[in-house]
């Protein structure tokens, strides 16, 4: 009877060790998940992150993905390897899965496609089996490029930076090339119907100095920023940037100035060489002949910054040729769904950039084309006055000459008396 007890007393033991172990066992295994939120962008593919340590396969357990700010929460639910998509809530329709080889080494990570605005949130990764969970933070956000548009404002320039499609809200930045901040107007911002924010701001500068600015925008959330930098030379302009940069600026009043100039200089140097007196004259002259030199001097300085634009558009030009025809073979890859959509609307953008940057170029042709000729006008000009002073200068010597014929005449007549 002893000997009974004791085997029952033994089993007993095992039992209660058995189980042990098993809870022990199972206890063990937790859920591993980000300790920072992750970040994506609007229409992004995202994976949010999440496995059971240590790996154990999974393909067969019950994974459930949810928010409990939603209603209903369940964002994906998958048991005994068959998705209940009743359960899910509308918004994650065909936009969550997971992936069966990662599920058979314990990684249950959801893959979510194109990522919306209201995806953000906090995510609960749960296994039931094992009463292993997990917390996934998710930030969503939207950037775009910004554009600085100039105009001219009576003896000023007016700068303004825009940019549209962003969320969080984000800050905007006026900087010199040299990093100074400036002073500039209130940064306006809106938010659309569709939840984004547009930002713009503004700054007015001097006409006839250069100018070197940097306009950022930044979300510091989402960890980014994006900017684009303009020189502006004088009463022109130079792009140094590889963003679209929009420009509004009257060709026709900046040709107007210039050949105004021309003709006053013109008209000056006709009225003061009617002159009777030649000393005056070749004064005159030598003032007419030197605001000329002035003239050229600086319309070859603006026609080399022109120059340069026009090598930096066609640089930009060609790159935005490139990158279309990357996309155009991505695109015959036969690539279907939302990423097809994505590469079309970037092929969009890339058309609108690409006729900005060939306005652009345009311009600046048409601009170097009418420096050009207002330069060999004032060169004809030029060699006018120079034929002038030379005419001037013949005059003179006849002029000293006859005086000088006069006065021996007077003595040797003096002498004869």
């Amino acid at each position: 009877m002893s000997g009974i007890k004791d085997r029952h007393r033994l089993v007993l033991q095992h039992v209660v060790i058995l189980i042990f172990l098993t809870q022990s066992c199972g206890g063990q295994h937790q859920m591993i998940g980000p300790t920072q939120p992750v970040v994506a962008m609007i229409g992004d593919d995202i994976i949010l992150p999440c496995h059971l340590e240590p790996a154990v396969d999974a393909v067969d357990l019950t994974v459930d993905w949810s928010r409990k700010d939603l209603k209903p929460r369940s964002v994906y639910v998958r048991r005994e390897g068959v998705e209940l998509l009743t359960e899910q809530n509308p918004l994650y329709t065909g936009r969550t899965s997971l992936s069966v080889n990662k599920l058979q080494c314990g990684d249950v990570s959801l893959k979510l496609s194109t990522v919306q605005l209201s995806d953000a949130g906090t995510y609960k990764c749960l296994v039931p089996k094992f009463n292993a969970e997990s917390v996934v933070t998710l930030a969503v956000g939207s950037v775009s490029s910004p554009v600085i548009e100039l105009t001219n404002v009576k003896n000023k320039m007016v700068l303004e930076c825009k940019s549209n499609g962003w969320y969080p809200e984000p800050q905007m930045l006026w900087v010199y090339s040299e990093g100074k901040p400036i002073s500039v107007e209130p940064t306006k911002i809106v938010r659309g119907s569709d939840g984004l924010y547009a930002v713009s701001s503004k700054v007015t500068v001097e006409k006839g100095q250069s100018y070197s600015f940097n306009c950022k925008v930044q979300q510091k959330n989402i960890s980014q920023i994006k900017e684009t930098h303009i020189h502006v030379s004088g009463d022109l302009f130079m792009v140094q940037s590889n963003t679209a940069v929009h420009i509004t600026i009257n060709l026709t009043v900046c040709l107007i100035s210039v050949g105004t100039a021309v003709i006053l200089i013109w008209k000056c140097g006709q009225k003061k060489t009617k002159n009777k007196r030649l000393e005056d004259e070749f004064q005159n002259n030598e003032e007419d002949l030197e605001h000329v030199q002035q003239t050229i001097k600086k319309l070859k300085e603006q026609k080399t910054s022109l120059k340069n634009q026009r090598e930096k558009l066609i640089t930009l030009i060609q790159e935005d040729k490139t990158e279309k025809k990357e996309i155009m073979n991505m695109l015959e890859t036969f690539v279907l769904g939302k990423q097809r959509q994505k590469l079309t609307n970037k092929e969009k953008d890339l058309e609108k950039r690409t006729e900005v940057h060939d306005e652009l170029l345009k311009m600046t042709e048409k601009l170097m084309e009418e420096i050009e000729n207002i330069i060999i006008q004032i060169t004809e000009r030029k060699g006018k006055l120079e034929k002038d002073k030379e005419q001037i200068i013949k005059h003179l010597r006849e002029k000293q000459r006859n005086e000088k014929d006069f006065e021996e005449t007077v003595r040797e007549t003096s002498e004869k008396q």
